[in-house]
């Protein structure tokens, strides 16, 4: 089955908070590990007050089907309902960890959250560093490295971590100073190509 990356973000209802507090982010990425990392490769993620970015690539599960006849399509579409349940799963369960830890009721997220293909390897780079920018882009921070919670800094390797695929950084940047380079460059200039900046921008509408 070819690689399938999958952007998956969400934000909170009326764009209001979704993590509140340190606690609030850990039992999310706990969660991220028990729900998804069976299913997909992390790649990139980063958490931010109001919303979250994750982009991971469904791994290779063409031995854990026992319909060896299927085609890669059909098995393509049966890998990518998994991989939304589990999405739905990590959603339920931390709006009621966060109803019960302050007292409230009802939707936390603006709606499901949203998963989109990745087809284009240029969208797929430059998504990488969007979402690692993303604390700088929004004035948290002056520095991707000095916001916790994003796997930018096991990207740098100044951090141990789990939710980082390393192969990919080696595959797709050769190094990891060539992709901070290209974050630098990112954070100075804001430049993306036309059509990536689309993208981009459909995201935050």
């Amino acid at each position: 089955m070819p690689d399938q990356y999958y952007h998956f973000y969400n934000r909170g209802n009326n764009r209001q908070p979704v993590f509140f507090e340190r606690e609030n982010y850990l039992y999310f990425l706990r969660g991220l590990k028990k729900y998804l990392t069976e299913q997909v490769d992390i790649i990139a993620y980063c958490l931010m007050p109001t919303h979250y970015h994750i982009l991971a690539k469904v791994k290779d599960q063409a031995d854990q089907t026992s319909e060896v006849s299927e085609t890669s399509e059909v098995l393509k579409q049966k890998v990518s309902k998994q991989v939304s349940h589990s999405m739905r799963k990590l959603g339920i369960s931390y709006t009621k960890a966060i109803n019960k830890r302050f007292d409230r009721v009802g939707s936390l997220f603006q709606g499901q959250f949203q998963g989109k293909l990745v087809q284009q390897t240029k969208h797929l780079l430059n998504l990488c560093v969007y979402i690692h920018v993303n604390p700088v882009k929004d004035g948290l921070v002056t520095a991707p490295e000095s916001w916790e919670f994003s796997n930018y800094l096991e990207w740098m390797n100044l951090r141990e971590g789990t939710l980082v695929n390393h192969e990919f950084i080696s595959e797709h940047f050769h190094t990891r100073q060539a992709y901070q380079a290209l974050v630098m460059e990112f954070i100075h200039t804001r430049y993306l190509p036309d059509e990536v900046r689309k993208y981009f921008h459909d995201l935050e509408g």
